[in-house]
């Protein structure tokens, strides 16, 4: 079912139009009836002359409440550009123009309003002013029709010329995501929580599971309302009233969305082909801060420009926006750029929670460029650059149907472009440059600590700045290239060499520490870079304390130990030294190392066995 909606500057009659044609009064709060001033959304429905039914979407024109208007805009198949013929064009009008041309809504038409009210050579001239207004937009060459909703004059082929408009669009098709945005929530006595939206991207039906977006709230659909009534299941393009239960109207705001669990993304970032406002006053600089609106959604945001330093009217570029509050949506779904006074911009997102991208980059740049108009499969491909992903992230980041995206998949894992790694799509240039970018890593350390065996794990996986599951893979990929020793990675085959000198001084400590295992020497112990050789090598214990044990003395004096807890229930201080004939520091350094490694507990002056 498709939407039309309203457009134009405040006390144009959009109001009062839409009332004329459907018998429905959209202004439902007392505050719009008492002052006639129409402040948030209002909602009516029509049948054309076809027989088709349409919702209407009725929209404030004062510019206190742009966003209110934003929020009714986004799911609109075709747009009623109101103007009164007895003011013409005003700064609203321009405004609401140029918010339709960033979302590409689909159709309009330019109404002119009041003609009752002024003389038809007078009406001529606003018709010619229009023209010039609507010159170089979506609306350019639009039907422009004559009504007075007073006299009811112009309005029967004003139905004709909706019924027509529509006629030519393509119907939307059921992608099987359905998701609404929700612009109104409230309870309704006996029945509870209610949520109003424009459906899109698939159907809905009762008893169907959903969740609410931002949130992962769970909910069920209890029941379903079009136009006032009653209906078991609704396609996408409606409007639509949706009962639900196992939720509170307290726990749902305006902005949020009722999808299909899985269906799209919660986004903390946007990438988006962003275009200047044609009423832009001031250039759009990189590192802004914008109020940035999507569908019902609203958030803060800085907009990083990727190819450019300011943006001028008209002009367009590559831009990321990092936001203060996550908003759920999907790629190809438009975002709309404002300051507190002006609409500035807006645009197509192209791909949501990347990573921070590099300014001025061509690689990026061009990938970005194949997203935004590259086939599926290059989509699918360029997606899997900046990192593995699961199928279902796949389908919610680029917003296409899921079985379009399988058959990417299939075609490009033929050609040994992509992989699965444990349900996760790999693509092959990303898991080469990670790869090569872990060896890199491994070798720089090991050549600034010729010494070390491995490196340590986590350095590791920061110096390459992937995630813990990514680096896992990427390791995994590795397979025998790489070694996994202790709590270290190192190149397959890799060992230290030791300099003549060092090796001699590594013969002479070990057999230092076979002299006397238990009471070994603690004075000139070797450099540290040394001893963690002997350590990750597994020749010796350091305790930490000073104590350096070799491995062997260590493990026999662990299995001691071990054999004392056996007919005993504690070990004390005094009672280890007895046993290994030993002094205090040797004996405290053994027993706080074993506790370190929790094979003993201390309990007062004694250990337990863990």
């Amino acid at each position: 079912m498709p939407v039309i909606g309203t457009a134009g500057h405040v006390d144009h009659g959009k109001s009062t139009l839409i009332h004329a044609l459907t018998g429905i009064d959209p202004d439902r709060l007392r505050e719009e009836k008492e002052r006639g001033l129409t402040i948030d959304l209002g909602f009516a429905w029509l049948k054309l002359p076809s027989g088709e039914e349409v919702g209407v979407v009725d929209v404030p024109g004062h510019e206190r409440f742009i966003k209110n208007m934003l929020a009714g805009a986004g799911g609109m198949d075709l747009a009623l550009l109101v103007v009164a013929a007895d003011e013409g064009p005003r700064p609203q009008t321009a405004e609401h123009l140029a918010i339709l041309d960033l979302l590409e809504v689909p159709a309009g038409i330019v109404v002119l309003t009041k003609c009752d009210l002024v003389e038809p050579d007078y009406a001529d001239l606003v018709e010619a002013e229009l023209e010039d207004t609507v010159r170089g937009t979506r609306l350019a060459g639009a039907p422009m029709v004559r009504v007075s909703a007073t006299t009811r004059a112009g309005l029967d082929k004003l139905l004709v010329a909706i019924d027509e408009s529509l006629s030519r669009l393509t119907a939307r098709r059921d992608v099987g995501r359905a998701r609404l945005p929700i612009d109104r929530v409230f309870t309704i006595p006996g029945f509870g929580t209610v949520v109003t939206g424009t459906l899109i991207d698939g159907a809905l039906s009762t008893g169907d599971e959903m969740v609410l977006l931002p949130g992962e709230i769970k909910c069920r659909v209890r029941g379903l309302q079009r136009h006032r009534t009653k209906t078991d299941r609704l396609g996408p393009g409606t409007r639509a009233a949706v009962n639900l239960s196992g939720v509170h109207t307290d726990d749902i705001r305006r902005g949020m969305v009722l999808a299909r669990p899985g269906a799209l993304q919660v986004a903390q970032n946007f990438v988006l082909r962003l275009s200047a406002s044609q009423i832009l006053q001031h250039p759009i600089r990189h590192d802004s801060e914008l109020t940035l609106l999507t569908a019902t959604a609203e958030s803060q945001c800085k907009v990083r420009l990727l190819d450019a330093d300011a943006l001028d009217r008209g002009a367009s570029c590559w831009a990321q926006l990092v936001l203060d509050t996550p908003i759920a949506a999907l790629a190809r779904d438009h975002v709309i750029l404002r300051t507190p006074d002006e609409t500035v911009g807006g645009g197509p997102i192209v791909s949501l929670n990347g990573k921070r991208l590099r300014r001025n980059h061509t690689q990026t740049l061009d990938s970005l460029e194949k997203l935004l108009a590259g086939s599926p499969a290059e989509r699918v491909r360029d997606a899997l650059m900046n990192g593995p992903r699961s199928t279902a992230s796949l389908v919610a980041e680029l917003g296409l149907n899921e079985a379009v995206v399988y058959e990417a998949i299939s075609g490009l894992a033929s050609q040994s472009q992509i992989s699965d790694t444990n349900g996760r799509l790999v693509g092959a240039p990303w898991l080469d440059a990670r790869q090569q970018d872990l060896l890199h890593s491994a070798r720089e350390f090991l050549a600034a600590n010729p010494l070390r065996r491995a490196v340590p794990r986590e350095h590791l996986r920061r110096s390459v700045g992937l995630e813990s599951t990514e680096f896992d893979l990427v390791l995994n990929a590795l397979g025998e290239t790489v070694e996994v020793r202790g709590s270290g990675i190192a190149p397959a085959g890799y060992e230290p060499k030791l300099s003549p000198f060092q090796q001699a001084e590594v013969e002479a400590f070990m057999a230092s520490l076979a002299m006397n295992p238990h009471s070994p020497p603690t004075d000139h112990l070797p450099s540290a870079p040394l001893l963690s050789y002997l350590v990750e090598r597994g020749d010796v214990e350091d305790t930490g304390a000073g104590v350096v044990f070799s491995a062997d003395a260590f493990a026999g004096m662990v299995g001691t130990v071990r054999d004392h807890f056996r007919a005993n229930e504690t070990l004390s201080l005094a009672e280890t030294r007895d046993m290994f004939g030993t002094s205090r520091k040797y004996a405290q350094a053994l027993l706080e190392h074993l506790d370190a490694l929790h094979i003993t507990r201390r309990t007062g002056e004694t250990r337990t066995l863990r």
